[in-house]
């Protein structure tokens, strides 16, 4: 038995069995295999069951899901000289897997390194403003930037987003001040409104009732229904100067008679 496990035949059959079970791979439906042959780029392997010759090719794994990466923090000087920390977070898929192994070291290092000089560059051209109304303005920008520039990588960048803006304290205060001043503003120009608009009905008002006598009648009329529906102890009946100047001339010609 012992001379039977060293047999140079047994131990040749060994070998031949772990090396072909060595070079057996399989990869998933988002998997591809990048085969090097003695150093030499071959075409892309995958997915399900592939061989690997065992000594003369060498293979990476290369997933093709999207990739989700989190910017962290930078530290930016707007084009308003106010500084503010910005992250973001960037998805992207690697497209053409041979050029993400040959064309780049690390492709994921490499898109985070370039995501965030890309941030600080970008926004370091727009104002406080724009970089907190126009979001998604810029977020296009950094993806059209992005996506250019990891082409040559076989990477996609499908979708860059600003997540948080961290202002200042003395910034947050002074914005807040300005918005309650803007509120101000809005609530004063409405109160004008109304009083113009009251203004002008009045006006139309006074002009009716000065060319249709009968008009100040009828309002004199509906105050007196409104002062009869209070309960009030003593109710004051307002009597037209039109009357009281007929009861004078009456009173005139009793005593003349």
């Amino acid at each position: 038995m012992y001379s039977l496990l060293f047999n140079p035949i047994v131990v040749l059959i060994i070998i031949i069995i772990m090396a072909l079970f060595s070079s057996i791979k399989i990869l998933k439906e988002y998997e591809r295999a990048v085969v090097f042959r003695l150093g030499r780029l071959v075409p892309a392997r995958g997915p399900g069951l592939i061989i690997i010759i065992p000594v003369l090719e060498k293979m990476v794994r290369i997933s093709l899901r999207l990739i989700t990466m989190d910017v962290p923090p930078q530290d930016i000087i707007t084009r308003d000289n106010v500084s503010v920390k910005v992250n973001a977070v960037v998805y992207f898929r690697v497209m053409d897997s041979s050029r993400a192994v040959v064309e780049v070291e690390d492709y994921f290092y490499a898109t985070s390194q370039l995501a965030q000089t890309t941030l600080r560059s970008v926004l370091g051209e727009v104002e406080l403003d724009d970089l907190l109304s126009e979001r998604e303005k810029i977020n296009r920008q950094l993806q059209e930037i992005l996506d250019t520039a990891t082409d040559p990588w076989g990477v996609k960048v499908a979708t860059v987003e600003v997540k948080h803006v961290d202002l200042p304290q003395e910034m947050q205060r002074a914005m807040a001040r300005q918005a309650e001043a803007e509120r101000e503003r809005r609530a004063k120009i409405i109160a004008a409104e109304g009083e113009f608009q009251a203004a002008d009905k009045l006006a139309k008002a006074a002009d009716i009732i000065s060319t249709n006598p009968q008009a100040l009648q009828l309002r004199y009329l509906q105050t007196l229904r409104e002062i009869a529906t209070e309960n009030n102890s003593t109710t004051i009946f307002p009597i037209p100067m039109d009357l009281l100047s007929a009861f004078k001339k009456f009173m005139g010609k009793d005593k003349d008679e």
